[in-house]
């Protein structure tokens, strides 16, 4: 990740929000008032999928019991093909 400070930024803006979506790496700004991440949108909707999963205490509870199971080698439920058998 690079950092930038604000001025800089504003200089090289269009530049930096092209490397931003080529790369696909964040660039921390800095500014007297604080600091912000400039990232790839994708990216930002991935993280708050992950977020809001990590959330909901069901779901949270279904991918930690996934992981147990597929640590002990156990196959639950459907496997891939099963559930997209019609596509």
């Amino acid at each position: 990740m690079q950092t930038l400070t604000l001025n800089n930024a504003k200089t090289n803006f269009k530049q930096l929000v092209n490397d931003t979506l080529i790369n696909q790496e964040e660039t921390l700004i800095v500014g007297e008032m604080g600091s912000v991440i400039l990232m790839d949108y994708k990216n930002w909707q991935s993280i708050i999928e992950t977020l809001n999963l990590l959330k909901d205490k069901t779901s949270l509870n279904a991918l930690l019991e996934g992981h147990k199971h597929r640590n002990n080698n156990k196959e639950i439920g459907k496997t891939i093909n099963e559930v997209f058998y019609d596509l």
